[in-house]
């Protein structure tokens, strides 16, 4: 990859790191409760609508160190969402993506990693149905479950054990857990807003009073 290539990669990389930094640090050491039950179907659906996730693809997970940042939850690719997981410490970063692709030796060796395109990429399917791609010192595992892959990359220096730790990890959401992953997006609307500006009768424009001076 040329330079002209990487800078725009690195000035991301160190907006990312501030912005994660910054949004953790103002969230505090935020957590859930590891091990309990997975959230209701429904509420999984209703909070997941709000940002346009697929209910069935939405995941998270715990690694030791990492701090979840809620403003980096949202959609990835189609109807998948992304989260990024923050070592304050270190300044490593952890992100899941997930969709419905069904990984095999053959798709998972000819997809290419993010950080390093057109590189071979070697795969290796280890316990706990994660499998762990590698290509030019770069290294991410896939996690499946239910049809869905689960694709967990570091940036910053995250640790390879790490990663792994990650998608080993990978589960439902419960309920705590759903709540701190969608705690910064919008909430679905209970019932329609009432507008206090259009015509009660009729379809006609709203309601825009003149004011002094016409």
């Amino acid at each position: 990859m040329d330079e002209d290539a990487v800078m725009p990669r690195r000035r991301w990389l160190r907006s990312t790191v501030t912005m994660l930094a910054a949004g953790v640090a103002l969230g505090g050491c935020a957590s859930a409760t590891p091990g309990a039950d997975p959230a209701a179907a429904d509420r999984i659906a209703e909070r997941a609508s709000a940002v346009g996730i697929a209910p069935e693809l939405v995941y998270t997970t715990e690694v030791d160190g990492y701090d979840l940042a809620p403003q980096s939850v949202g959609p990835g690719a189609a109807d998948g969402m992304s989260a990024t997981w923050f070592n304050q410490a270190t300044g490593s970063m952890i992100t899941i993506r997930t969709d419905r692709t069904e990984l095999t030796a053959e798709t998972c060796a000819a997809t290419p990693l993010w950080d390093a395109p057109g590189v071979p990429v070697t795969c290796a399917e280890e316990e706990s149905d994660v499998w762990h791609r590698a290509a030019d010192g770069v290294d991410e595992y896939v996690a499946g479950r239910d049809g869905a892959s689960i694709w967990v990359s570091g940036m910053n220096a995250a640790a390879p054990a790490d990663l792994r730790a990650a998608a080993e990890a990978v589960h439902v959401p419960s309920e705590a857990e759903l709540d701190l992953l969608f705690s910064d997006a919008p909430e679905v609307p209970s019932a329609p807003v009432e507008r206090g500006d259009l015509p009660q009768n009729g379809d006609g424009a709203p309601i825009d009073p003149v004011g002094p001076g016409g």
